[in-house]
């Protein structure tokens, strides 16, 4: 089978990338290098994780080096970048025939590189070495088979400032929407001249189309259908998930622009949100910008609940080439990056979600409460994708859902145009 470079940058969601630099063929076979005989050669590993000098010491200086003392007959070199270069370096790559033998995806990307042959297979039994929550091995198979192990996870909850509900007299979390919005409501400030200085609920610090997602799963509504030729968020469960943001607004106990600028305090360490969305990684954040919150316990998290409690779970998977000229090599790193040696120092350096549950009892699950709460609910997780389309629809989502909440469409206007964008993208699978 060939892949141009136009068509497969289109179908991963670069086409305009592909019409900016031209195209050349390159082809891609079918088959797989299986992962036989003797684990040897020098392979390449791309990832967007183990970012900055303390992730390249953790993974060149610790984790590399124990794979090495088993496996002394191969050499990794390692090539790294981040999330939002990602799925360009991957296209250009697979257009070039310049893939890496071992590649790190986040979730909800092994369907649409899956679909394109671009990953080999995984044995099936090694989702079994470890304890899985099935909820987590979802997003690494694609048409039955595995194709990825999970590394580290990232969840939404929703974290709360503890002395703010107290001085309310709110005992207790909300137990759906309705709650949701007259608590918000309840722990809105403002000064004299009417403008907001406390917001009851912050939804928009963290990505708007995973905050998006995260209500519609908590309101027991999907994205696709199983074959992942469907969209099914565009019934009333996604619309509404998208209207309690308009509502929020229009209550005044959430405003767009009350966001957490990047590498400042969150809002609800400024003490500027009584509730924010957030990702589990915000309790490191609290340690180190403002350990005090959790010394003096000013601060919990919850599941969302709507029609269902509900956690969206992103996270990095570890797959390996199938075009690689050393399978053997390639498949031994996937399976130590899949251990639990390999992940707890890995998620414990970025305050992730380790992605096996032989881990709960692990001092530092245990000492980060957001951790443990996300692990310990992780078969109430829900992961974005489902479909070979995702990687051009993940694109459109946050753009589409914006318009509403900035006023210019409905919510129904929105979660429409949006399906209308998802359906013609899944028309040119």
């Amino acid at each position: 089978m060939e892949y141009t470079r136009r068509s497969v940058l289109s179908a991963l969601g670069l086409g305009a990338f592909a019409a900016a630099t031209g195209c050349s063929a390159a082809p891609s076979g079918d088959g797989q290098a299986a992962a036989d005989g003797p684990a040897e050669g020098e392979i390449t590993l791309l990832t967007p994780i183990y970012e900055g000098s303390t992730g390249k010491q953790l993974l060149e200086g610790k984790l590399l080096p124990a794979f090495k003392q088993k496996n002394p007959n191969v050499t990794v070199k390692v090539d790294y970048t981040t999330y939002a270069a990602l799925n360009e370096k991957l296209t250009t790559g697979l257009a070039g025939g310049l893939m890496p033998d071992v590649v790190m995806l986040g979730v909800g990307w092994i369907p649409p590189f899956a679909h394109k042959k671009v990953l080999a297979a995984l044995p099936d039994d090694l989702g079994q070495r470890f304890d899985y929550e099935d909820r987590v091995l979802e997003p690494c198979r694609y048409d039955g088979k595995l194709y990825a192990l999970p590394l580290i996870l990232d969840t939404r909850i929703v974290t709360y400032r503890k002395d703010m509900f107290a001085e309310a007299g709110i005992k207790q979390p909300p137990k759906d929407w309705t709650e949701l919005r007259a608590m918000a409501r309840e722990l809105t400030r403002a000064d004299g001249s009417g403008k907001l200085t406390r917001v009851g609920f912050d939804p928009f610090s963290i990505d708007l189309r995973q905050c998006w997602e995260t209500f519609l799963f908590a309101n027991d509504g999907t994205l696709f259908d199983e074959s992942g030729q469907q969209v099914k968020f565009n019934d009333d469960r996604g619309v509404e998930a998208l209207q309690l943001f308009l509502d929020v607004i229009k209550d005044k106990s959430g405003d767009y622009s009350f966001k957490s600028a990047a590498g400042q305090p969150s809002t609800l360490a400024q003490g500027r949100s009584a509730m924010m969305m957030a990702n589990n990684s915000l309790w490191v954040q609290l340690q180190e910008q403002t350990p005090e919150l959790l010394k003096e316990d000013k601060v919990g998290a919850f599941m969302l609940a709507n029609r269902v409690p509900a956690m969206f779970q992103g996270g990095t998977l570890v797959s390996r080439s199938a075009t690689t000229k050393h399978a053997a090599a390639a498949q031994a790193l996937v399976e130590f990056l899949g251990t639990p040696d390999t992940i707890l120092p890995t998620a414990a350096q970025r305050g992730a979600v380790p992605g096996v549950q032989d881990l709960q009892t692990s001092d530092y699950v245990e000492n980060n409460g957001f951790v443990k709460l996300a692990l310990g609910n992780m078969d109430k997780a829900r992961s974005e994708g489902g479909t070979p389309a995702w990687m051009e629809i993940r694109e459109k989502i946050k753009t589409t859902l914006e318009t509403a909440v900035v006023g210019q469409r409905t919510a129904k206007e929105a979660i429409d145009e949006l399906a209308n964008q998802s359906k013609e993208a899944i028309s040119r699978l």
